[in-house]
């Protein structure tokens, strides 16, 4: 798991989602699979289901949108009845991400899903953290140690460091 992937599925577990990481689905009878899922997210309680695909490439558009046309179209294909069966006819609707090492994006979609830099991604984490409060009265579990990280950072010595 790469350290994108980690942070999400450390997010997304941190804020009650069941979450699924670097699965391989669709079997092949002479071998393999379709494909891998990077992350792949439920939420029991808001029926919140996201599946996010994580990429540092510098590819061209047309050349990320050939490769997360195949993944989101494998987890498209996949994700509910392999992943949470349970939720087959259940109408939950699937929310893809491109999550792209980019310092800001151009486009707003990507293959059907949707785009987000990683700033971004990480303004809305940082949000959520300081929303939490100070790692001294309130710290991150430490099994979450790139959210606990990004806790100590802005929570706790941003106004310290000159």
């Amino acid at each position: 798991m790469n350290h994108l992937e980690k942070l999400m599925s450390q997010y997304y577990d941190w804020q009650g989602y069941i979450v699924k990481t670097n699965v391989h689905v669709g079997k092949r009878k002479a071998g393999g699979y379709e494909g891998e899922l990077d992350v792949v997210a439920y939420h029991p309680e808001n029926k919140h289901l996201i599946h996010i695909e994580c990429s540092t490439d510098a590819h061209n558009w047309e050349m990320r949108e050939q490769r997360f046309k195949k993944k989101f179209e494998t987890g498209r294909k996949h994700i509910i009845p392999a992943l949470f069966p349970w939720l087959t006819g259940s109408g939950i609707k699937l929310e893809q991400m491109a999550l792209l090492a980019l310092s800001s994006v151009k486009h707003s979609s990507l293959a059907g899903g949707k785009v987000i830099s990683v700033d971004a991604m990480i303004a809305i984490i940082t949000q959520k953290i300081k929303q939490y409060g100070k790692m001294s009265s309130h710290a991150i579990p430490e099994n979450y140690d790139l959210l606990r990280t990004i806790q100590l950072v802005v929570c706790g010595y941003m106004g310290v460091v000159k």
